[in-house]
């Protein structure tokens, strides 16, 4: 399966997509993808895929959930930063790894 990195608008580095789970730079599981929007391992929705490699925020999903994951971890993985791109209208920026729960 290919893996494929991800940053937020911001350009700071997430992680990487690795089938339909999201993979924090941090080695840890943060969420799973269905479809475009990404889910945390509590089941809170936490953002969704924009422009390919990019993870953004819309304003109105924080109350959507999903069913919840088991913890598990990988090794770390460090990226550079990428450019800023802005995020479209309704949406904001996806989190700082740290800051996900």
């Amino acid at each position: 399966m290919v893996q494929t990195d991800l940053w937020g608008c911001g350009g700071h580095y997430v992680g990487y997509r690795d089938g339909d789970e999201l993979w924090g730079c941090d080695g840890r599981l943060i969420g799973r993808f269905y479809g475009h929007e990404v889910y945390g391992t509590n089941g809170r929705y936490l953002g969704e895929l924009c422009d390919g490699d990019r993870l953004a925020v819309k304003i109105n999903q924080s109350a959507v959930t999903q069913p919840l994951l088991s913890p598990r971890r990988k090794g770390t993985r460090i990226r550079g930063l990428r450019g800023v791109r802005t995020p479209g209208s309704g949406y904001e920026d996806f989190p700082q790894i740290a800051e996900i729960p």
